[in-house]
């Protein structure tokens, strides 16, 4: 059996009869005759050899099997058609097709879901390539991997290659397992030099030999914000943290905030980063102004 090719006017017409309930109610929605949707169905039962719909006595048109087998094939072509049709047509009023967006890992998590869940709603036809790094892989997205936009710290910042401007910041404070030496009262000068650190690591090549708040010889390197934040939790090291990511278990007494008489918290100032020669889109443009406000809030 061979069978045709249906076209794309065919299935909305299918899927009118459906969503209405009668052919009279899809040809008031498609502004047609009764008559000219009744043969677009023939048509398009004739091209796929089936009966689509019941049609005994006076009834409602009602899915037969096939029909109902074949409903949600027809409405992801039609909606793929849709898709496609709305992308191009913001293509066209010069909106990005994708936005490749790199966060650096002391974003609060809250402030990244708030924009990313209001980005999905405004721009639905803009595809959007995510990456969460620390540190100068941050900078690598975007230098050597084709990014157009970073939410990163001042180490990404001082590259003469990137525009920036500066959108918030985050706190960091030194925190320890409430029966860590350090979390005792009247800390002596060079006391945490004694200790295990639990230290950021860069996974690029971009801070090799450089270090930020360190100020033990011992250390744990880690790559993960998160593994940092458990083995913290467990008493293992101590070390500084976003003050937003703690915050819950600094009230429990899960960890402590650390008074070290080197002071080394910091106050890690975010930008939005993008390279020098390239022209901002408006969904990325967009980026850059909700994530100074959620990181205001």
């Amino acid at each position: 059996m061979r069978l045709g090719d249906p076209s794309l006017d065919h299935l909305r017409i299918f899927l009118a009869v459906v969503e209405e309930g009668s052919f009279g109610g899809a040809a008031r929605r498609m502004n047609r005759a009764v008559s000219a949707v009744s043969y677009g169905i023939a048509q398009l039962e004739a091209q796929l050899a089936v009966s689509l719909f019941e049609r005994e006595g006076s009834r409602k048109p009602v899915l037969t099997k096939a029909g109902e087998g074949l409903l949600a094939e027809a409405r992801h072509v039609a909606d793929g058609v849709d898709h496609l049709l709305a992308k191009t047509r913001s293509l066209h009023a010069g909106l990005e097709s994708e936005v490749g967006l790199v966060i650096d890992v002391m974003v609060p998590g809250e402030a990244t879901a708030t924009v990313l869940s209001l980005f999905r709603e405004r721009y639905p036809t803009v595809a959007l390539r995510l990456r969460v790094e620390g540190l100068g892989a941050v900078a690598t997205c975007l230098i050597d991997e084709g990014a157009q936009l970073a939410i990163g710290g001042p180490i990404v910042g001082s590259d003469p290659t990137l525009e920036r401007q500066a959108i918030g910041e985050v706190q960091l404070i030194p925190v320890a397992a409430p029966d860590h030496p350090l979390a005792a009262s009247n800390i002596a000068p060079g006391e945490s030099r004694k200790h295990l650190q639990l230290v950021l690591s860069d996974r690029s090549t971009r801070t090799e030999g450089r270090e930020f708040s360190v100020l033990s010889p011992l250390t744990w390197r880690l790559g993960d914000l998160g593994a940092k934040h458990s083995l913290l939790k467990q008493g293992l090291g101590w070390g500084n943290m976003p003050r937003e990511m703690v915050t819950g278990d600094l009230a429990d007494g899960r960890l402590v905030e650390l008074d070290l008489p080197e002071k080394p918290g910091d106050h890690y100032t975010l930008y939005a980063l993008w390279m020098r020669d390239s022209r901002l889109g408006p969904a990325t443009s967009w980026l850059i102004d909700t994530f100074k406000e959620a990181l205001s809030a």
